[in-house]
């Protein structure tokens, strides 16, 4: 797909969802990475009703690090994965506290060392947190939306991202994702997509076919 076709299509969806951002609630950039590593295969209504008792008791790597696994498991066990994640929690607080002084990293390479933090957890803590976007997180939504416009033919999201950073000027980074994603939700669906009600129906690749 030519940049200015990109370019166009994400300016369309920033004008049709003006409400696109991130749905899961936090107050911290430590807040932050936690509600990011329970949203893995979890949504993110899911993760909001999970996380406020959970940082009721344990909103900072030093209280978290310590503590009990059993306790962890019992309260994230709503988020499914619920041992895994427990368990990567406690270690990504413990990496904190040993190897950054107790704060959430600034920087892509620094936070893909943390226990249950991927590239694109990093993408969105580095967003949502910093405000400094990298990168594009490509999830579910993503790669759909990406596959079925045009974007990329890939099916790694790796691979998705990198297409998307090549059509794409840094400008729109911050946007991409989350207009996608309401994108995705509301009208590319993945079943009987609404393409008569879509506001890139005229420039999307499947309907050029």
């Amino acid at each position: 797909m030519k940049k200015d076709i990109s370019i166009e299509i994400i300016k369309k969806l920033i004008k049709a969802y003006p409400e696109a951002k991130c749905s899961l609630d936090f107050k911290t950039p430590f807040e932050m990475m936690i509600a990011v590593m329970l949203s893995a295969q979890c949504t993110d209504e899911r993760v909001n009703l999970t996380t406020p008792s959970i940082f009721a008791k344990y909103n900072t790597p030093e209280k978290m690090a310590n503590a009990p696994i059993e306790e962890l498991e019992k309260l994230v066990h709503p988020c499914g994965f619920y041992k895994n994640k427990a368990k990567n929690m406690k270690l990504a607080s413990q990496k904190l506290l040993n190897d950054f002084n107790g704060e959430v990293p600034h920087t892509m390479e620094e936070l893909i060392t943390i226990p249950g933090v991927g590239r694109k957890s990093a993408n969105v803590i580095m967003l949502e947190a910093f405000d400094n976007p990298q990168g594009i997180a490509v999830d579910t939504h993503v790669k759909r939306i990406s596959n079925r416009i045009g974007f990329s033919k890939q099916s790694e999201p790796e691979k998705i991202e990198q297409d998307l950073l090549k059509a794409l000027p840094k400008e729109y980074y911050k946007d991409v994702n989350h207009v996608l994603i309401y994108h995705g939700r509301s009208t590319c669906t993945a079943r009987n997509p609404k393409c008569s009600n879509c506001p890139i129906f005229e420039i999307c690749e499947r309907n050029l076919k």
